[in-house]
């Protein structure tokens, strides 16, 4: 009730039993929207929430209205002082609506612009409800909230604005300080950056980023290794953030973002090659080679063809994207249908390398020896199943709440099966809801495992839900299975370009109890599953055969005409990783 009550009050989101209304219907018939969805809250003996959105607001701009009369203003203090009535008998609601009268009452006299004599009265009757209302158990703040409730509860107006004045004050110093800091900096790097840029580029030397400078992974990873075996001569320089740096492989050399190092090399290297985008501020010199590697096949919109989604674009700057795209000069794909899709979602005029993905080709050259490595690793004993969960984030959820009761999952699966539990990397630094389940031995949290790669050669099966992961596991031919419990959701407010549900490359489950019928029948690995996977992987495996990252390296950094590279070996001549029961 607590954290329901904190939530923006809009009557849209409640949905009602008719005799519910129909018992308090004179007490909700009013035109105040908040007051009516907070007394649903209150007077309602059960409640449930749906985890996903449900309802979209969209309200006129404030400059958009007429301006509040002083009685709107001062209905305010009336309708918490009416909820507070609602609340008598409950002390922890009233403790929270307390709470949010007070914050609200400070938000809305400090930014609702009214006059002078209508904010001096509205201070009055807040200060009397804030005194009036003020629960025994209530501890104030602590900081300048603190102070400021103070000030309210104490009537004292003139001494707000004084106060309000002093921290304008305060705050109109301190950005002036950042901002002067800030532009000196920018000059200082723009100065050197602008003399690195007049000299000439180094074709001996190539800058690598992944995963917004996350350190050594994805196909970046992939092509500097195969560029230490094929072009010794040119030498790869990581761009990684200070926290990752500890984190990367002995003798690494790397640059961390913003540093003056960093603004030299990106300007003087021949070859800069990232699986997502460089810096805004990075100039695209016309010797130097951009190579756009992307990280994963797109069933999820992507670039401009988020557009139309507010959840997926929200933040985004299309306009400077497409200022990136434009740096590009080579686009990597590992199938027709990615093709398709980045030429479309990201526009321009960049070659594309039908090669496949250079991190795939560990699923064509690891053999029995590093399938049973990764697995001795893990700990996963000789003839124990190996499930490998890995959820994809959802834009219109704030952080990661399993979709699965994954101790239960595994109690219903048996002591020879253990979950490899991975979390998506846009939830690095959070709490981990696996924490408590770390230390069962068959649930283990493999979130920050690197790379992903090892935990996919160690699985036996894989269930996700919508990430890319998919396409690369399919290289493998070892079963998969689509946990899609808000689809409908996803689909929605994400937008897709195809229809998981018809092409899956495996059984679907809707719910837990289908898919652990799924994992502890023969259905996660049936003729169903066999013929649903060959065609997913026809489509989608089209260009991995192993020699993704000799044809990208040859083409690319040496130079080498298309027709030249080894071509794409066909599906059917293929022979992936040897899979666990094989190695057993």
């Amino acid at each position: 009730m607590a954290s329901l009550l904190r939530l923006t009050p809009l009557l849209g989101t409640r949905v009602v039993r008719a005799d519910f209304w129909r018992a308090h219907e004179r007490r909700l018939t009013t035109d105040d929207e908040p007051f009516v969805a907070y007394s649903a809250l209150l007077l309602a003996g059960r409640l449930a929430c749906l985890p996903h959105p449900a309802y979209e607001d969209r309200r006129l701009r404030s400059e958009s209205l007429p301006q509040r009369t002083a009685e709107e203003h001062y209905a305010l203090v009336d309708r918490y002082e009416m909820l507070l009535d609602l609340a008598r008998d409950r002390p922890a609601a009233q403790a929270v609506l307390y709470d949010v009268m007070v914050r609200d009452c400070l938000r809305t006299f400090v930014r609702a612009g009214m006059p002078e004599p209508v904010a001096r009265e509205f201070f009055r009757r807040a200060s009397l409800a804030a005194r009036r209302r003020r629960p025994d158990t209530y501890r104030a703040p602590g900081g300048l909230e603190g102070v400021r409730r103070s000030l309210l509860e104490d009537g004292a107006f003139t001494k707000y604005r004084a106060f309000q004045a002093a921290n304008r004050a305060r705050r109109t110093v301190r950005r002036s300080l950042r901002t002067g800091r800030r532009r000196a900096g920018a000059r200082l790097r723009d100065l050197g950056y602008r003399r690195a840029l007049a000299g000439p580029v180094d074709p001996r030397l190539a800058v690598f980023s992944a995963y917004w400078n996350r350190g050594v992974a994805c196909n970046p990873a992939a092509i500097a290794a195969e560029l230490g075996r094929r072009a010794p001569h040119i030498r790869p320089v990581w761009v990684v953030t200070a926290e990752n740096a500890a984190l990367l492989p002995p003798g690494t050399d790397h640059v961390v973002p913003g540093s003056r190092r960093y603004w030299e090399v990106l300007a003087r290297a021949k070859y800069l090659v990232n699986n997502v985008n460089f810096a805004n501020a990075v100039v695209k010199r016309p010797d130097a080679v951009h190579l756009q590697t992307h990280h994963g096949t797109p069933l999820k919109r992507m670039g401009l063809d988020q557009m139309p989604y507010p959840a997926a674009a929200r933040g985004l700057d299309f306009a400077a994207l497409l200022e990136r795209v434009d740096k590009w000069d080579f686009s990597v794909s590992a199938n027709s249908h990615s093709t398709r899709m980045w030429q479309r979602a990201y526009p321009s005029r960049y070659v594309s390398l039908d090669h496949g993905y250079p991190r795939n080709d560990v699923y064509y050259t690891a053999g029995a020896a590093e399938v049973r490595a990764v697995r001795e690793r893990l700990g996963i004993a000789p003839g124990r199943r190996a499930v490998l969960y890995a959820p994809t984030h959802r834009d219109y959820e704030a952080g990661w709440t399993p979709r699965l009761d994954l101790a239960a999952l595994a109690d219903r699966l048996g002591e020879e099966t253990i979950l490899l539990v991975r979390g998506h990397y846009f939830y690095e630094g959070a709490a981990s809801p696996l924490t408590g389940l770390r230390r069962t031995g068959r649930v283990v949290d493999v979130s920050s495992y690197d790379p992903v790669e090892d935990l996919c050669l160690a699985a036996d099966v894989l269930v996700t839900d919508y990430s890319s992961i998919m396409f690369d596991y399919a290289n493998l031919d070892r079963p998969i299975v689509v946990h899609a419990d808000d689809w409908e959701t996803y689909r929605t407010t994400r937008g897709v370009y195809f229809d998981l549900m018809e092409e899956a490359p495996g059984p679907v489950a809707r719910t837990q109890e289908e898919l652990t019928e799924i994992l502890a029948t023969d259905a996660w690995r049936d003729e169903r599953a066999t013929k649903a996977r060959a065609a997913f992987r026809r489509r989608f495996c089209e260009y991995d055969d192993g020699h993704a990252a000799e044809r990208v390296v040859r083409r690319v950094f040496l130079g080498e005409p298309e027709d030249s590279l080894p071509p794409v070996t066909p599906l059917e001549e293929r022979t992936p990783a040897p899979r666990p029961e094989e190695v057993a």
